[in-house]
């Protein structure tokens, strides 16, 4: 089955105006925005840097990426002309950005246009990441940087013991709106196929306890998918939904999705799987 964003140019304009207001909030959150800080500082800008955000959705990255020291020129890309709006809208004022309807498995630019190129949770998203990644190697120039932020899929949890009801709004989140769950498992060799040698990998644990705000759209939405899908009813999806905000209430809540990122340097040949360095593993 396609997840959501994955097939988002024909989702309804109304669905993708309040996944555009979900992603701006996702990443207005503390928790989000550290991992967004921390796995940019481990790239090396040279001056004057141009970079590409693939998959930029409402751009708040690409926002970040503007303001970054180095960064003279920063470029987002989404399929989503919805999104776009919202991005164009919100960067208002920002001289040094531009956003771009495209494919990220056909990017409109042309060969060595980039010095880094960024895919912030937008790779398991995408049909083919091989196809994207490829892309990536064809507009970075060589020796340029890749840097890739995604969830591990196979990880987010509700559960606080076993048989917890809310694991399931967790699983159906994942299955409606993940493409690929398993991507980060898989990365290094789709990195190392398209031409990239991997300087870097970082785990990043996301934990949400006493005030949750992000995971808390997970439930609802993984809630709300579920009954989409026929297996529960409007009742129970109303109640899983109150019992998660009772939990955060009384301070019981806990949520939990393990992410990654991975940075890459473009080689100057591409040639299948390549040698590469030893990754730096962080924990």
């Amino acid at each position: 089955m396609l997840g959501i964003y994955t097939m988002i140019t024909a989702t309804e304009a109304g669905v993708q105006e309040r996944l555009a207001d979900l992603l701006e909030s996702k990443n207005a959150e503390p928790g989000q925005r550290a991992m967004l800080e921390l796995y940019l500082s481990d790239i090396t800008f040279p001056p004057g840097a141009k970079v590409l955000e693939v998959g930029c959705g409402t751009g708040a990255v690409t926002r970040m990426l503007a303001r970054w020291p180095g960064v003279s020129e920063a470029v987002g890309l989404d399929l989503s002309s919805v999104f776009l709006r919202k991005a164009r809208m919100l960067a208002a004022g920002i001289h040094n950005l531009l956003f771009t309807e495209g494919d990220a498995q056909d990017l409109p630019f042309e060969e060595a246009s980039f010095d880094v190129g960024v895919f912030n949770t937008s790779l398991s998203h995408i049909l083919r990441p091989e196809c994207a990644l490829a892309e990536a190697s064809r507009v970075i120039r060589p020796g340029g940087w890749l840097a890739i932020f995604d969830g591990d899929y196979a990880t987010p949890t509700f559960k606080t013991g076993d048989n917890d009801p809310l694991q399931a709004c967790a699983e159906a989140w994942v299955a409606t709106f993940v493409q690929n769950p398993w991507l980060i498992r898989r990365l290094p060799g789709f990195v190392r196929s398209a031409g990239f040698e991997i300087v870097s990998v970082r785990s990043h644990g996301y934990v949400e306890m006493l005030t949750p705000s992000y995971l808390l759209t997970i439930v609802d939405r993984g809630a709300d998918a579920l009954q989409a899908s026929g297996r529960i009813g409007d009742e129970l999806a109303t109640a899983l939904k109150a019992e998660a905000r009772r939990r955060a209430k009384v301070g019981d809540f806990f949520g939990h999705i393990a992410y990654a990122s991975l940075i890459a340097r473009r080689t100057s040949t591409i040639s299948g799987h390549l040698g590469i360095l030893q990754p730096e593993v962080r924990g």
